[in-house]
């Protein structure tokens, strides 16, 4: 039993002996580990306080850079206000010395004005001298004094003043009456104008009916020549297709349509459709349409009952069945405007003829022989000033779109009537209209180069024909044409797509047999 009890004791004190050991070994390794991790975290500590200073130099360096910049540009703009207080102090200094100057030039006047009062005055009381001796010498030839010859003076004035104020006071009324008789019929006008009722006209289309494909083969012509000719001749672009018994004339200018509607109807009518007979035709048909024109303006002026209107404006006024404004036929709107515009007039007691006239011509700067950059109404004016109308009605045309100020009371009679004539279908109005104000511009571009005869634009504007001289372009000027034109339609117009130019030079040698 002892003998456990020993072993057991030694067991113990060989565990406790073995622990003791073991845990000098541990301490004395973790000295050494902290003693090196202390030493590494010396080290790196080192190294990042070397780091921080070199970034707090480079920061220095670039701060202190920064200030010395700021610095120098203070310095400048100091230096430059300093210069424009320099050039001011100059300027004031300048003007010190002028208004010094000026002081003594008014200084000057000063006296001289005084100096001629003083004059003045002494002429005053040599003057008042000189009257009173005067008043005294007529009382005396009078035998009356001044207050009583005044007193009787004022007496004979009374009758006389009553009567004149009683006479004026008569024209006063009188222009009174007059002016209220004006302003009434002035607010009648402006009330019509708030309240004029608006209507539209129905469109139209060319459309040349034809009995047979026969027909429209010999139209067509051998390899399409009869066709060309006729689009080359009238500026027209006739389009066949499918439709039974119809041909289509396309062009923008309802003379063009209505020269080429006739010559087909003759050709297809006589049964001869060949280049030079389409030539004769067309040639014929041109001066009829002049003629027509002439007649159709005599027969409306007529049935008006407007006389003594110059040939020209006629001429102008028959030009109107073959222009739309708008969609609607400008002839059957003017003489609309022009009904309405005597209606109106003798409602309100003016003269219904001249309200008729003006109505009738309003319109007419829409139908010039010449294109111009000026709006219509006053290029009508113009005109009708060119033609000796009167002053009354040249400003009712000029100002019926108010480019002109208003006059007359029949300016406001015709711009009423227009706008009840003149109404528009909506927002498609100024669509149409600045297509065919494009096609016009596009023609006149071509037709401003030498040597183009004629010009016309077809395929709603994707196509311009130029017809040159043969004498005056030749082969190579015609190409370089073309190429000249297509740049500046490219440079000056706005369109849709692309635009073909085509130069046409033909050269022809004619005889006679005789």
């Amino acid at each position: 039993m002892e003998a456990y009890v020993t072993i057991i004791i030694g067991a113990l004190a060989g565990l406790v002996l073995g622990i003791i050991l073991a845990t000098t070994v541990l301490r004395n390794s973790l000295s050494r580990k902290s003693q090196q991790l202390l030493r590494e975290a010396e080290d790196k500590a080192e190294m990042l306080k070397k780091d921080k200073i070199l970034q707090a130099k480079e920061k220095f360096l670039q701060l202190k850079s920064e200030h010395d910049r700021l610095l120098q540009e203070k310095n400048n703009e100091v230096q430059k206000a300093e210069n424009r207080i320099k050039q001011k102090e100059t300027v004031i200094s300048q003007k010190m010395e002028e208004i010094q100057r000026k002081q003594k030039e008014v200084a000057t006047i000063k006296t001289n004005l005084t100096t001629q009062l003083e004059v003045i005055n002494k002429k005053q009381s040599d003057l008042e001298k000189e009257h009173k001796r005067q008043i005294d010498m007529l009382e005396t030839l009078a035998g009356m004094s001044a207050t009583e010859a005044k007193n009787q003076l004022i007496e004979n004035l009374k009758d006389q003043a009553k009567t004149e104020a009683i006479m004026h006071i008569k024209e006063v009324m009188d222009e009174a009456r007059l002016t209220a008789n004006l302003e009434a019929k002035k607010i009648v006008l402006e009330t019509i104008q708030r309240t004029a009722a608006e209507h539209t006209i129905e469109n139209s289309v060319s459309v040349f009916n034809i009995e047979s494909d026969e027909i429209k083969g010999r139209i067509i012509g051998r390899e399409g020549r009869n066709i060309r000719t006729l689009e080359a001749l009238t500026g027209v672009e006739i389009i066949i297709d499918d439709s039974p018994d119809a041909i289509l004339l396309s062009a923008f200018d309802p003379v063009r349509r209505e020269i080429a509607r006739l010559s087909l109807h003759k050709l297809v009518t006589d049964g001869r459709i060949h280049p030079a007979r389409i030539e004769e035709v067309v040639a014929k048909t041109k001066k009829q349409i002049e003629q027509e024109i002439v007649e159709i303006g005599k027969r409306v002026t007529i049935d008006l009952g407007i006389h003594n209107m110059h040939h020209e404006l006629i001429r102008l006024i028959g030009k109107m069945k073959y222009r739309s404004s708008y969609g609607q036929n400008l002839l059957e709107h003017s003489k609309e405007v022009a009904n309405m515009c005597a209606t109106m007039a003798a409602e309100l007691g003016l003269n219904p003829k001249k309200a008729k006239r003006a109505g009738l011509l309003h319109d007419i700067g829409k139908v010039p022989d010449n294109e111009s950059e000026l709006p219509h109404a006053v290029l009508g004016m113009k005109l009708a000033e060119k033609f000796k109308e009167k002053e009354d009605i040249c400003n009712a045309i000029g100002s019926h779109h108010d480019e002109v100020e208003m006059e007359t009371l029949i300016a406001p009679i015709v711009q009423v009537c227009d706008a009840i004539s003149g109404a528009r279908p909506g927002a498609r109005r100024e669509v149409v209209e600045s297509y065919i104000q494009r096609l016009k511009n596009l023609e006149d571009l071509a037709l401003s180069y030498p040597g183009v005869v004629k010009t016309y634009a077809i395929q709603a504007g994707r196509e311009l024909r130029v017809i040159v001289g043969a004498e005056m372009v030749t082969d190579a000027d015609a190409t370089q044409l073309s190429y000249d034109l297509s740049r500046k339609i490219q440079d000056e117009m706005t369109y849709p797509g692309q635009i073909k130019i085509t130069v046409i030079r033909e050269t022809r040698a004619i005889s006679f047999a005789k």
